[in-house]
């Protein structure tokens, strides 16, 4: 259960990241509510998940979701750049938190 929770954690970390950068220095409500919501509910879980992971694989773990996971949404849906060079570096961040998980 805590490894599910880790990872819900992460993609909301992904929506916490990019609310932040919608709410225009906290001058928006709805983005800035949405960034708020998201990073309680975020750390809560992660909380939760090193009761019993250790602390270094969970925040890992959980700061790559979170990281690959924004990088994909400013690409796909935000028009950010994709290149071969960000593709291959996102996917060594996904293998280390594969990695991780493997060896825990």
């Amino acid at each position: 259960m805590a490894w599910i929770v880790l990872i819900i954690s992460g993609m909301l970390e992904t929506v916490w990241a990019v609310a932040l950068g919608r709410t225009a220095g906290f001058t928006r409500p709805v983005p800035s509510a949405v960034f708020l919501a998201a990073l309680t509910l975020s750390m809560a879980g992660l909380a939760y998940a090193l009761r019993s992971i250790p602390v270094g694989t969970g925040y890992a773990i959980w700061v790559g979701i979170g990281a690959v996971g924004t990088a994909v949404v400013g690409m796909v849906a935000l028009g950010e750049s994709t290149s071969l060079p960000r593709v291959l570096c996102l996917l060594l961040v996904v293998s280390g938190v594969i990695g991780l998980k493997i060896f825990h």
